[in-house]
This record gives structure tokens, sequence and C-alpha cells, in this order.
């Protein structure tokens, strides 16, 4: 995949979790780089730890669905911590 299809990947992905997991405190830059930050991170954990196989394909339903939920697991690492962090 080119780096512009990883941007507007991280992008839609980024936007799609804050919007499922929070509040929107994150604007579009901080949508997209925990985006393209959580594409990778899902991508490794659908290859590490569910022995599957993602194409790196812009239009591949794993590649979406990895993406997002890579996104998702940031964000729930990220609350985790500003929680501990406030106590």
């Amino acid at each position: 995949m080119s780096w512009m299809a990883w941007i507007v990947l991280g992008l839609v992905s980024g936007t799609l979790a804050r919007m499922a997991m929070s509040r929107g405190e994150r604007g579009l830059i901080g949508s997209t780089l925990i985006g393209i930050t959580g594409s990778y991170i899902g991508t490794w954990i659908v290859s590490h730890w569910m022995h599957g196989t993602v194409k790196v394909s812009f239009l591949d339903v794993t590649t979406w669905v990895s993406a997002i939920g890579g996104a998702m697991v940031l964000l729930f690492g990220y609350k985790v911590l500003r929680f501990l962090a406030r106590r």
C-alpha cells in the first residue's frame, strides 16, 4: 500500500474508533495518527496472536477490521493510562 493509502486508512479507522470509544477529544491529526498506529497494532495482533494473514491491501476487509480494532485497542490503552495518571 502507498503512504497515501495508509494515511486515508488511518484517518478513517481512527475516526471510527474515536467515535465508538470516546467523546471526540482529538482532532483530525490525532485521529489519523491513532488510526495509522492502530492499523499497525491490529495487523500485528492478527498476524501473531490469531495466526491469520492480513493482506496489506486498501480494499481488503481484514485490513480495515484489524485497523479499526487496533485503533480501539490503542484508545483503550490510552484511556487506562490516563485514568491511572489521574489517581
